[in-house]
């Protein structure tokens, strides 16, 4: 068998009545083609390797915000670091088998070239985290837009939903495109080769784009422009009090709001950009636009930049989550932790200010 980039730039719409007279010179192509791997393996190795990045900063992110109990507070933003955390693992695995480039037949052969060569356990939850990242954008948009109605009625079994929902949105599309167009033929793999007709190609691939880069991108740059319009007229309004000024509670719970407003924009930003490659390369697959073997793999690389950059954003700009991070550091000092404006001191060290009276 082969993968699905040995075969892409055949990726034509067959219906089930031309997949046999296809298949002869179908079959030649690929063999010749899987038998040159040349830089292409390298940007499999490379994909690997960012992945193994991805999974070692994704999964540090998520032990943060347990340590730090974010996980029960921002429900949405963990379902985020978890979905990336397994689009890294599947991400290696699926290019590990790849690089091996393992053959099987049978049910086996079947069952490999839907779950790997087809990488619908990557992309499934490529597109749940997709999914996802839209509603933790919604969750902000209400939280900051429509403080008193979100805190009436965003109850937690609504988050709690969301995160089902993005989970089974992301799987059914996935494999539901994956069994549907996918077929192996004579122990080769053809994946999203057989499609009904060429409308139903191009009118899938128009969808996709427009669904999962157009759409989420209006999302970001409506919601997140609203949220700042606010978060600067509140700052306003409480620069302004002269001799009555918010309490120290408010003040708090508005620099968490707006330091987790800001996390999030960063990764949405980050993530416009380096998906908007991998997208387009796609549009152009199903318009046969003929392109390189190794240009999938390139862009891919990109495109998991993502999920890699991720970690390092909440580390830089999520305090809870920097906080928990710091902790590990062996010669970190941390004695003097500051806990809502107060210093508390650990055991047998000194406040700061004061000397201390013990004897050596």
């Amino acid at each position: 068998m082969t993968d699905r980039n040995n075969v892409e730039h055949l990726s034509v719409a067959m219906t089930t009545e031309t997949v046999n007279d296809v298949i002869q010179t179908t079959s030649a192509s690929v063999i010749t083609s899987s038998s040159s791997r040349g830089i292409k393996f390298y940007f499999q190795c490379a994909v690997v390797v960012i992945g193994v990045v991805g999974t070692v900063a994704n999964a540090l992110i998520l032990y943060a915000m347990v340590a730090s109990k974010q996980h029960k507070k921002q429900i949405l933003i963990f379902n985020q670091n978890v979905l990336d955390l397994f689009s890294c693992l599947f991400l290696i695995i699926t290019n590990a088998l790849k690089v091996c480039d393992l053959r099987f037949t049978g049910l086996i052969g079947y069952w490999f070239c839907m779950l790997i060569l087809a990488e619908s356990m990557l992309w499934s939850v490529i597109a749940a985290s997709k999914v996802n990242l839209v509603f933790v954008t919604i969750e902000r948009y209400l939280k900051v837009v429509y403080h008193v109605w979100s805190k009436k009625h965003l109850h937690n079994w609504v988050i709690y939903a969301a995160v089902v929902f993005a989970w089974i949105s992301g799987i059914v599309h996935a494999y539901g495109i994956v069994f549907s167009t996918t077929m192996v033929i004579d122990d080769v793999c053809y994946p999203y080769m057989i499609w009904e007709n060429r409308a139903a190609q191009i009118t899938y691939a128009v969808f996709y784009f427009l669904s999962f880069y157009v759409f989420i991108l209006v999302t970001f740059v409506f919601c997140y422009w609203r949220i700042l319009v606010i978060i600067r007229r509140q700052a306003q309004v409480m620069a302004g009090y002269d001799t009555v000024g918010p309490s120290t509670s408010q003040v708090h719970s508005h620099q968490i709001e707006s330091n987790v407003v800001k996390t999030m924009i960063l990764v949405s930003a980050f993530h416009a950009i380096t998906d908007l490659p991998i997208n387009i390369h796609y549009m152009l697959i199903n318009t046969n636009v003929p392109l390189i073997g190794s240009s999938y793999y390139a862009l891919m690389f990109i495109s998991f930049f993502y999920f890699c950059a991720n970690p390092f954003i909440y580390a830089i700009k999520f305090d809870p989550v920097k906080n928990a991070l710091l902790r590990l550091i062996p010669c970190k000092n941390t004695d003097v932790q500051p806990i809502n404006g107060i210093h508390t001191v650990a055991p047998g060290s000194t406040p700061r200010g004061q000397i201390s009276t013990s004897h050596k």
